[in-house]
């Protein structure tokens, strides 16, 4: 998801709906006017997206709830009906039990003229009905719990209507802290945030309600942000590129590491084969590849780069791993008897020679069933399936919060954790804190495609090869196999979208930038055509 910024460049920092309240309150304190006058810098912030998004609509439904969000959107309601649109605005809560600033921007709306309706008095369809353009300032951040049932109906009226929406700050029923769905939630077109980019907006359920993110500071001075520190932060391609070292002009192929890749039993070549053939695109010096017998030749045809040997006993994969920097267990590798022995031989030597690894697919499975010790440097990345078999719990679990689950992962298995889905995270204990980066600009619906995940595993130890620890690596390998994809559906759409696109397409990807906005809008007429 590209956020757009009207007032500068888009800060890494993400926050909790607590951390967003500090923010707020301490910037009142610095805000001439105090908290009203934020609340009309937001509203104005609000109505400036809807305008440039919307420039020809001239009548507008606003639905206001009985918080600070409301008051948004009284405040919205009165630029609007300044700038000569036709305004209904109904009111969910009883405007006469407003209090603070949202009380204040409801007088302020009414002085303009704004007709303020009470919802159990109006035709919700009818209102929607004439309406071109739709504000949702119904819940904001503070909602923790299941959207209630007299907000609920408005809410499904409004996604019923099927006009366009704009959500203030957050779309209503979306929580800002986990990215679920608190029951019934407003299916946005555009989405104005403020102050702070909450982190909900960024992960799980989020980019199916978001619609186009536009984020406004509304002016807070740099030294509130410094006073309420995030462990969380948002992570793109451009950033993350350079946390890799540049290359030495007198480099030779042994200064970038050695990539082991390990799987890929009888009927699973194609896994281990891609992980191998990304690990060669991504950077890594030398590229080996322990496998079964029958794949040999295919490997070989595909990617004759990667040095290829058949493997069926422990000291013969002992002996391979004797060389490795890095390696990769668990492309195709299966859960039987040959999968098994590979999977006890790498996890024990590379514990005790302390050798990276990065572990995915069934190499999961089975550290599931034997959680055994990593060592340090180890990346481990599960989808929620494997994410729930790994914790011991079940899906809908793991993704009611996934910021939750992905420190959960990096606690137990002390390692870091890709937690793949829309949104990604990527988390790692520093001490005893967790820090987690969310993948937010890049990605797309085509990814959902068997042979994805396998080129993650070998683009993310081939980055460790490098030089990188595992949770940069894993930044890096995460948004960088994500816009390669996003290049590659522009090109060619979504539907054909296949793995090895994205590994034919790796070295493009890096050459160019990372700015998306324009290929975000290729990305939405393609969702059209589909």
């Amino acid at each position: 998801m590209y956020i757009h910024s009207t007032s500068g460049d888009v800060p890494t920092a993400l926050y909790t709906a607590s951390q967003v309240r500090k923010l707020d309150a301490l910037a009142i304190a610095q805000t001439e006017g105090g908290g009203y006058a934020l609340m009309r810098r937001a509203g104005r912030a609000a109505f400036r997206h809807l305008q440039r998004t919307f420039p020809e609509a001239t009548s507008i439904a606003v639905f206001c709830g009985g918080g600070n969000n409301g008051g948004d959107g009284y405040v919205i309601a009165e630029l609007a009906k300044q700038s000569g649109k036709t305004v209904r605005l109904i009111a969910v809560s009883d405007p006469e039990k407003l209090g603070g600033e949202a009380e204040e921007a409801w007088r302020q709306a009414k002085a303009a003229g704004v007709a303020v309706e009470r919802v159990d008095d109006v035709d919700i369809d009818t209102v929607l009905e004439g309406a071109e353009i739709v504000v949702d300032a119904l819940l904001g951040t503070g909602l923790s719990g299941e959207v209630r049932e007299d907000y609920a109906r408005v809410i499904h009226c409004i996604n019923q209507a099927g006009k366009p929406v704009l959500a203030v700050d957050i779309p209503s029923g979306l929580s800002a802290d986990s990215g679920v769905l608190l029951g019934a939630t407003i299916k946005a077109t555009l989405t104005s945030t403020f102050i702070g980019i909450k982190r909900g907006l960024l992960t799980g359920a989020a980019s199916n309600v978001v619609g186009e993110l536009w984020f406004d500071d509304l002016g807070v001075a740099p030294e509130v942000f410094c006073q309420v520190e995030s462990p969380v932060s948002r992570v793109g391609f451009s950033d993350s590129k350079r946390l890799l070292p540049a290359r030495d002009q007198a480099a030779h192929k042994g200064h970038f590491g050695y990539v082991l890749v390990v799987g890929g039993d009888v009927g699973f070549g194609g896994a281990v084969l891609m992980a191998a053939e990304a690990a060669c695109r991504a950077g890594a010096g030398l590229v080996g590849c322990a496998t079964v017998g029958p794949h040999i030749s295919a490997g070989l045809v595909r990617v004759p780069e990667v040095m290829f040997k058949a493997v069926d006993h422990r000291q013969m994969l002992e002996k391979m791993l004797s060389s490795a920097t890095v390696v990769a267990l668990g492309p195709g590798l299966g859960q039987g008897p040959w999968g098994r022995m590979c999977f006890q031989t790498v996890t024990h030597f590379c514990r005790d020679k302390n050798i990276s690894m990065v572990l995915d697919a069934d190499g999961l499975n089975l550290l599931a069933e034997d959680p055994v010790a990593l060592p340090s440097n180890t990346v481990i990345t599960p989808h929620p399936g494997e994410a729930a078999r790994l914790l011991g719990t079940t899906v809908p679990e793991v993704l009611e919060d996934r910021f939750a689950s992905a420190e959960a992962l990096a606690r137990r298995y002390q390692a870091t954790v890709v937690l793949k889905g829309a949104g990604t995270l990527i988390a790692a204990l520093n001490g005893e804190r967790a820090l987690t980066s969310v993948m937010a600009e890049h990605g797309n619906p085509g990814m959902a495609a068997g042979g994805m995940g396998d080129v993650l595993t070998g683009m993310t130890a081939a980055l460790m090869a490098q030089g990188m620890n595992g949770f940069d690596a894993a930044r890096l390998a995460v948004s960088w196999h994500a816009h390669s994809a996003d290049l590659a559906a522009a090109r060619a759409g979504m539907i054909s979208l296949v793995a090895t696109d994205v590994i034919a397409g790796l070295g493009t990807a890096w050459l160019q930038s990372a700015d998306l906005s324009s290929v975000d809008h290729r990305f939405e007429a393609e969702l059209a055509k589909e």
